[in-house]
């Protein structure tokens, strides 16, 4: 009986296995003759992903990246004539004298350019001017990076300007503002003590007009403990410059009572709420979240300058307001008011709207259209969720909003285009507010490409994508489809870069999609396609290509006879 039941088993699994075997040969089999017929691969080496100078900086994910020109332009630019600035302290390096020059300065800040450089032709007198200041300290040069091409390829030079700062021949990221007063500070921080003594009127004065940002710290001598707390906080600001005395006529200029206890501290800017004094305890630690808080302006302008100091801040919620130049003079005051009870908690940020350098492609990234006021919320460059105020902006209705968000009490928003109104092509079109229905729809496998208009490799896919599309849409159980990345987002989307190819496998979506990573002709997609779909199907060939044979069986819907004219 036993030896029957085995047997029995053993002739279902191998009628089984030949199941198997023959389906898998079959589709080895398949006849993809047609779809070859359309293939032309591509020569290019990285079809999946934009790089280089012709996408450079067009898209502000995440909106970094603002303040680079691309870094070899392959355009023509008009010649440009520098006005005239003093540079006798800036030195100009090339391949010829720049390692040598390097290796007998301890410190060297470079600033690779390009003459037609709009952001270039700003720094210009900035660069200048610091360099004069700085002389004695460390030495400023600059490199022309479109002749010095071999110089600029060694340092990886991606865009313009580039600025780094060498001690002892090794080279690092200059992070800060596009300005003298910033540059000097940062330099300075690497340079020297970190804090300064001032003893006199005079150089009270000077400093009082030459920065924007100043500590300064009433102590009852200059040199032991607080000191020295006071100096190791300093080195934690690169962008705040850090002054003490022990002269109560100095004090007082920097508005700080004379007959004060000692030690007092106070941290003085130019913009709107000039003064912010510290009543802490007299450490490194908390003089260092003093001034963290207190740096920035109630509301920052959003500018290129800027970004640096926005994106490379501890602090990553920010809330955004976005108006025109018009609104933001009864708006901006109203936010400003909302913001003193989060300093040290969220970055308040207004974009001025009809900004054509900045406001615009910032309020593009965001979704903001047409010239009505909003408020956003901003989670960060690492997560990238938006938040959109709803109703009237005053100031009350802005601090529960930004109190919600700190809570996570709110829902996220996202970008989408219009829904189409009707979508009955080969390539299914995909908005924001359509994600759910079409690529989430658990009955169908689902291929998505997230494209962006401007991108060279999106625009050299396409003609196959489609064509894909259209051998494709006879099958019921299948979708085509794509989205355009830069005006829509869901959170099942996630983008490295233009074209993104995701395979979103029936009955799976909650799961993570699949990335395509296939050679990129129809045939590659179909096999790969075929491998991934949970529905299985099998695309019949057209019937002015196909041999008739009695024993053909069909697996799935036939594309109609319109269909293969339209491929004929």
């Amino acid at each position: 009986m036993a030896a029957k039941a085995l047997l029995i088993f053993s002739l279902v699994s191998l009628i089984l296995l030949n199941g198997v075997y023959s389906a898998t040969k079959a589709d080895d089999d398949e006849d993809l003759s047609f779809l070859q017929e359309d293939d032309v691969v591509s020569s290019d080496p990285d079809p999946y992903h934009h790089s280089g100078v012709e996408e450079y900086n067009r898209d502000f994910e995440n909106y970094d990246d603002l303040d680079d020109d691309p870094a070899y332009d392959s355009g023509d630019h008009e010649a440009y004539t520098t006005p005239a600035v003093d540079e006798k302290d800036v030195v100009v390096l090339k391949s010829s004298n720049f390692s040598d020059f390097v290796a007998a300065n301890r410190y060297v800040m470079v600033e690779f350019y390009a003459p037609w450089c709009g952001h270039c032709q700003a720094l210009t007198p900035e660069y200048a001017a610091a360099a004069t200041e700085l002389k004695g300290e460390a030495v400023l040069a600059k490199v022309d990076a479109t002749e010095e091409s071999e110089l600029a390829q060694k340092y990886e030079i991606q865009g313009f300007p580039t600025v780094y700062f060498f001690v002892d021949g090794v080279h690092k990221d200059y992070p800060g503002q596009r300005n003298k007063d910033a540059i000097v500070t940062w330099v300075k921080k690497k340079t020297g003590p970190g804090i300064y003594n001032l003893t006199t009127i005079e150089e009270a004065e000077r400093i009082l007009t030459a920065y924007s940002k100043v500590v300064l710290g009433l102590l009852d001598t200059l040199v032991g403990t607080q000191s020295e707390e006071l100096a190791s906080a300093s080195r934690l600001e690169d962008d705040v410059s850090f002054y003490q005395t022990s002269n109560p006529e100095v004090a007082k200029l920097f508005h700080i009572d004379p007959e004060a206890k000692r030690p007092a501290l106070v941290l003085l800017k130019k913009e709107d709420e000039k003064i912010s004094y510290f009543d802490g305890q007299f450490t490194k630690s908390a003089i260092a979240q003093f001034v963290y808080e207190n740096k920035l302006p109630l509301v920052t302008t959003f500018t290129r300058e800027i970004a640096p100091v926005i994106f490379e801040n501890p602090i990553k919620k920010q809330l955004l307001l976005f108006a025109t130049a018009n609104d933001s003079q009864n708006l901006v005051p109203t936010f400003q008011e909302a913001a003193k009870a989060f300093k040290g908690k969220l970055i308040f940020l207004y974009v001025e709207m009809d900004n054509e350098d900045v406001g615009k492609p910032v309020s593009d990234y965001f979704g903001v259209a047409g010239d009505a006021p909003r408020v956003l919320a901003y989670t960060g460059n690492d997560d990238g969720k938006k938040f959109v105020l709803d109703g009237a902006l005053t100031s009350q209705s802005i601090k529960s909003f930004a109190q919600d968000f700190l809570e996570d009490k709110l829902k996220p928003f996202y970008k989408s285009d219009p829904v189409p109104e009707t979508n009955d092509g080969d390539v299914k079109v995909v908005v924001g507010n359509n994600f759910d229905d079409i690529v989430l729809d658990e009955s169908k496998d689902v291929l998505l490409e997230i494209y962006a208009p401007w991108c060279g490799h999106c625009q050299s896919l396409e003609p196959m994508y489609n064509k894909l599309g259209k051998h494709l849409r006879g099958i019921d159980s299948l979708v085509i489809a794509k989205m355009d990345g830069t005006t829509n987002e869901h959170p099942r989307a996630k983008s490295d870069g233009f074209p993104t190819l995701l395979f979103f496998p029936a009955g799976n979506k909650s799961f993570d999609p699949i990335t395509v990573d296939t050679d990129r002709t129809v045939v590659a997609f179909y096999k790969f396609i075929k491998k991934h779909a949970s529905i299985p199907f099998k695309l019949q060939k057209p019937a002015s290509t196909q041999k008739p044979k009695d024993s053909d069986v069909v697996e799935s819907p036939k594309i109609s006879d319109e269909d293969v004219k339209d491929e004929l």
